[in-house]
């Protein structure tokens, strides 16, 4: 194919970039006869760019690489809560968009996109690690901290390094079609296909406490899972009444006190899945969901997957 047909993909490493966030663009489509595109790895200005996990990078382009790209591919970086890229970059970015370029971002390079601007009004993912502090930062972005990959046409996120594989290959399906796709998910030894539906498969659906305030009563819970569980109870546990326990408990995970017990009952149902050969029936009793089709629905409903499909991606290569 000509050089100028070639579709243009500008990498942009940032200070901190994660390794793997790095390789995965670069290396789903550098240059090949199957391949009809040009990767231009850049930085905010050509020469060694300090990466994270003990990594430096030296990048040959600057940000004039952003100009000349049809997508821009912004690899995760570390601290991405703590301050903006550089607001050259930013204005890179944003000029590359108003240009035509598509905007995709691995990880946590979806801060960098959220500082554009471009995200506002518009779902976005990142690392399940950090949905919270994107929702945060950026309150106009509808944050969906339970798929793999979001595409809103001209930007586009994905969640940790291998689902940026994952968008890698969504994108390609988009450009070249099927055939290709699954042509370099053969290379790259990946599933040809996975869902941007699909859940992230954190250690936890149940959030991280912001405090030490109904620890223990949070504990009690998750050793009664097989039990009922009301508000009632748990407020008695926490000794204060139902209306003071469910407004503190929202301020101290995000949740009400159902929602959470019922992510606590979802994420010991996916240990079982893991763990055991117990069946579905079964292991619904075992988290006091009661029927199979009790927990089909409520796992479906957090996670995006059924629990047969969770077992299978956990047994796969066993």
């Amino acid at each position: 194919m000509p050089s100028s047909r070639l579709r243009r993909v500008a990498v942009l490493v940032l200070e901190g970039a994660k390794p793997l966030d790095v390789g995965i663009p670069a290396q789903v489509f550098t240059t090949r006869a199957s391949m009809p595109y040009e990767v231009r790895v850049c930085g905010a200005a050509p020469g060694l760019v300090t990466g994270g996990d003990g990594l430096a990078y030296h990048v040959t382009h600057g940000l004039d690489a952003l100009g000349w790209a049809d997508i821009v591919f912004v690899p995760g970086y570390r601290f991405p809560d703590r301050d903006d890229p550089p607001r050259a970059v930013v204005d890179a970015l944003i000029a590359a968009h108003d240009r035509g370029a598509r905007l995709a971002a691995i990880s946590t390079g979806a801060f960098a996109l959220a500082a554009t601007g471009r995200l506002d009004g518009k779902r976005a993912t990142t690392h399940w690690h950090y949905t919270r502090a994107l929702a945060q930062k950026h309150p106009l972005i509808r944050v969906d901290e339970n798929v793999l990959f979001v595409d809103e046409g001209s930007v586009l996120t994905s969640a940790g390094a291998a689902s940026g594989i994952d968008l890698c290959l969504h994108i390609l399906r988009g450009d070249l079609g099927v055939a290709a796709s699954n042509h370099a998910a053969r290379r790259l030894v990946a599933a040809p296909y996975r869902s941007g539906g699909q859940a992230q498969y954190v250690p936890r659906s149940v959030p991280e406490p912001l405090g030490e305030r109904f620890a223990a009563t949070r504990e009690w819970a998750l050793h009664r899972l097989d039990e009922p569980l009301s508000l009632e109870s748990l407020a008695q546990h926490a000794a204060v009444s139902p209306r003071t326990f469910s407004r503190r408990f929202v301020e101290d995970t995000g949740y009400t006190p159902m929602q959470w017990v019922m992510r606590a009952r979802i994420d010991l149902a996916r240990e079982l899945l893991e763990r055991s050969k117990r069946s579905v029936e079964q292991i619904a009793n075992d988290v006091g969901l009661g029927t199979g089709a009790n927990l089909r629905m409520h796992f479906q409903h957090i996670l995006g997957t059924t629990p047969s499909e969770y077992r299978r991606t956990f047994t796969r290569g066993e």
